[in-house]
């Protein structure tokens, strides 16, 4: 107990707003302070992800031309996910595609699958054993196709700057569902800037294409921004448990991720160093960014049979 405080949002907390104007009207917000100097916002209507986020006042995620964009908007054919990718901290890709759009098994995919732009159910929110708990359930299902359940957990310890994710998809239909999963965890200045140290445990690094191979010996160098800019996407090979990290010493302050790549066995790095397109994509998950039918053509798709269900942790820790 604090005998300074008369109520626990003067340090830490969480709040529920809507937001009002343009394409975001209506959308449902959490904003979440953890006593540490870190504050973020997660989108109830996209996922339950994390679009903006601060530590010490510094900016560490990148927003999207297109800012909040609202599910109703949201356009499946082809590319038109770019027009609503808002980015922000992280996206989640899938639940049943990611990357590529493509036709797989007959069925017409968009980039980066639909989760990102559905609405979580419900949700809750409760500070216990020192910690904040939000907790949120997505729905991925549809008439004679898939039926999956995203159900996600956020813990941050009081105090610190730090976020934990779990998240556990179910399959809950009568079939056997493709299961793809992807974090789009998308880092902006001023965390990121040519000064910005980016590290990579990985033991072999690949290009994603051509284009990729020219860049691949510089794949860790962080840019300044240039006009025309062509993105680049590298996969790295990591074992175990891997920490990413990218530490920007002119800000004085960093990020570290950690997972289990026994979870999340594939990791992307979108490298785009475009003018006011300026973001690095470190992207962990259980695919490539390639397009399930390229999954299913190499024979690395994964499929969650009737009943099965998979969980992933992903750990957030802000340094100085």
């Amino acid at each position: 107990m604090n005998n300074y405080v008369g109520h626990e949002n003067q340090i830490y907390g969480v709040e529920e707003m809507r937001l009002t104007g343009g394409k975001g009207d209506g959308m449902r917000m959490l904003s979440v302070r953890t006593g540490g100097g870190l504050e973020f916002t997660i989108s109830l209507d996209r996922c339950g992800d994390i679009s903006r986020l601060t530590f010490l006042g510094d900016n560490m995620g990148y927003f999207a031309p297109c800012g909040y964009v609202s599910p109703k908007y949201y356009d499946n054919k082809g590319a038109g996910f770019l027009k609503s990718f808002t980015a922000g901290f992280f996206t989640t890709c899938g639940l049943t595609a990611v990357g590529s759009p493509c036709t797989d098994d007959g069925e017409e995919l968009p980039l980066h699958g639909t989760i990102s732009n559905t609405p979580c159910e419900n949700h809750a929110h409760w500070i216990a054993n020192d910690e904040i708990h939000i907790k949120l359930i997505v729905r991925d299902a549809a008439m004679f196709a898939h039926h999956l359940i995203l159900e996600r957990e956020y813990i941050c310890p009081i105090g610190k700057a730090e976020i934990q994710i779990i998240d556990t998809v179910k399959n809950i239909g009568s079939k056997e569902s493709p299961f793809e999963l992807l974090y789009h965890c998308n880092m902006g200045y001023p965390l990121l800037s040519e000064t910005a140290e980016l590290t990579i445990p990985s033991t072999k690094v690949t290009a994603r294409n051509e284009h990729a191979e020219s860049g691949l010996a510089n794949c860790l160098e962080v840019e300044k921004p240039q006009n025309g800019y062509e993105e680049m996407c590298f996969y790295h090979k990591m074992d175990g448990v891997a920490d990413v990290k990218l530490y920007n010493p002119a800000i004085g302050k960093g990020v570290v991720m950690t997972y289990d790549t026994k979870e999340l066995p594939y990791f992307t790095q979108w490298k785009m160093m475009g003018e006011k397109e300026y973001v690095m994509g470190l992207e962990p998950g259980n695919c490539t960014p390639d397009g399930r039918a390229a999954m299913r053509q190499s024979g690395e798709l994964k499929f969650l049979k009737a009943g099965e269900s998979s969980t992933a942790r992903l750990k957030f820790e802000f340094i100085k």
